[in-house]
């Protein structure tokens, strides 16, 4: 059997079929000129999605620190035989550790309440760096160099001073109490 009619001629094509095909063909050379929009929106997207991962990753670390909990600390002192990372001293400090006389002094009163700092949170969240309670700051100069760790330990030795338990003293810094104590005078404590 052949193509077309009794005569031979293939059947004829309808317009419409013959519109389709010239619209297509036409679309296909414009898709060069209408790819370079779409290329532009592709990778704006893509900006976008790689900004708002970074965003997300990021935030944690933007989060205001008060809503972050309790910081970590030990319940009791350390145990009988336990070995700890001895503190820094004073003649440890150098340069802008030692700036200020509050510095060193933080340093003298940390030797006097090992124990005690041992078992306080420090607010400027270094359990993020490894520290376990506001006693490893004194281990190295991150204590000298940071405001509220040097709070902590003032508010902690006064406490400590007056006759309030570890559990006490804790429970104030939780509460920010530590937050009152002005280190331009702190030096003076004894």
């Amino acid at each position: 059997m052949r193509w077309g009619n009794s005569k031979g001629h293939r059947p004829r094509v309808s317009s419409l079929f013959r519109r389709q095909v010239t619209i297509l063909s036409l679309a296909k050379p414009m898709t060069h000129l209408t790819s370079l929009p779409h290329k532009i929106v592709y990778r704006s997207l893509t900006l976008a999605f790689l900004f708002l991962v970074t965003l997300s990753v990021s935030a944690q670390w933007a989060a205001p620190q008060e809503e972050s909990g309790v910081p970590a600390y030990n319940a009791a002192p350390p145990p009988k035989g336990t070995k700890l990372p001895p503190l820094l001293t004073k003649a440890d400090l150098w340069g802008a550790d030692a700036q200020y006389d509050f510095q060193t002094h933080a340093y003298e009163l940390a030797a006097k309440i090992p124990d005690v700092l041992h078992q306080q949170p420090c607010y400027c969240y270094c359990d993020r760096m490894g520290h376990n309670s506001l006693r490893s700051c004194f281990e190295n100069t991150h204590g000298a160099q940071c405001d509220i760790c040097l709070k902590e330990l003032y508010y902690s030795y006064q406490q400590h001073k007056k006759g309030k338990s570890a559990a006490q003293i804790r429970a104030g810094i939780i509460k920010g109490e530590w937050r009152q104590i002005d280190l331009q005078s702190a030096a003076a404590i004894n």
